[in-house]
């Protein structure tokens, strides 16, 4: 058997990115791979010009999560509509402590800083899809397991983490520990699927997602782009996943 590290993503808003249309921000239902090496990088304290130790840090991740808020509450998505006027020299505040200047735009034009079409600025608008009230599960575990970061490191960061944490987006902190309390945060199990299975539920069955190679057939296997390359700063590539729905052991209790 394997040892799985579990966690528990709960927020009053919480987001998990697919494909970026134009300005419209989806989320998916599932955390993504890329999402994961960024919260525990972070956690670590790693910088983004850190790329080849992302880059195997996601490589080396195996995880399966679940939908826990469906035993109690059906899900459901917000809508985020920002506007924002954007002045050509505007700067924004960073976690790193120093402000972040922007390039010049070719909508920049003119002298009337009264008119968006033709002063010194922009007005942008986007919207951005987030999970509301949601409870995800997560089994992971690390491939090769003896490499640093160990899963045991990776706990003690998350307990201690470096910077604040988010899930997905700045905005979407949590609302709970990411961790379950010790012992209960360790899972020893064949595959992250059967992680999952074993981990204690509100309910008998819940929907979720593993690796194909991970679990059962399910209910539909795909081919999911969720995988960032670190190098290129691009998304890129596909993993085989399926969805499906799993069934628990005994009722979660560490609450």
């Amino acid at each position: 058997m394997s040892r799985h590290l579990m966690f528990r993503f709960e927020a009053p808003l919480l987001s998990f990115g697919g494909p970026t249309i134009d300005n419209y921000g989806v989320t998916r239902d599932f955390p993504a791979a890329s999402m994961l090496t960024g919260l525990i990088a972070n956690a670590l304290g790693w910088r983004r010009q850190a790329r080849a130790a992302h880059q195997k840090l996601q490589d080396r991740l195996v995880f399966a999560s679940r939908l826990d808020h469906e035993a109690v509450r059906p899900a459901f998505r917000l809508r985020d509509v920002q506007n924002a006027r954007l002045h050509q020299k505007d700067q924004g505040w960073t976690t790193a402590g120093v402000p972040q200047g922007r390039a010049s735009s070719p909508s920049y034009q003119g002298v009337d800083d009264e008119t968006p079409t033709l002063g010194r600025y922009t007005m942008q608008r986007r919207y951005r899809d987030y999970h509301a009230a949601a409870s995800v599960m997560v089994a992971l575990r690390l491939v090769p397991a003896e490499d640093a970061p160990t899963l045991s490191d990776i706990a003690a960061a998350v307990d201690r983490p470096a910077r604040p944490l988010f899930l997905g987006r700045k905005a979407c902190l949590p609302s709970e520990p990411i961790l379950p309390p010790e012992p209960a945060r360790w899972v020893e199990a064949d595959t992250a699927w059967d992680a999952l299975c074993r981990y204690p539920a509100k309910s008998a069955t819940l929907r979720a997602q593993w690796p194909a190679a991970e679990g059962p057939a399910g209910d539909r296997e795909i081919a999911l782009c969720d995988a960032r390359n670190w190098l290129s700063g691009l998304h890129g590539g596909a993993r085989r996943v399926v969805e499906g729905r799993i069934t628990c052991v005994g009722e979660n209790t560490d609450e």
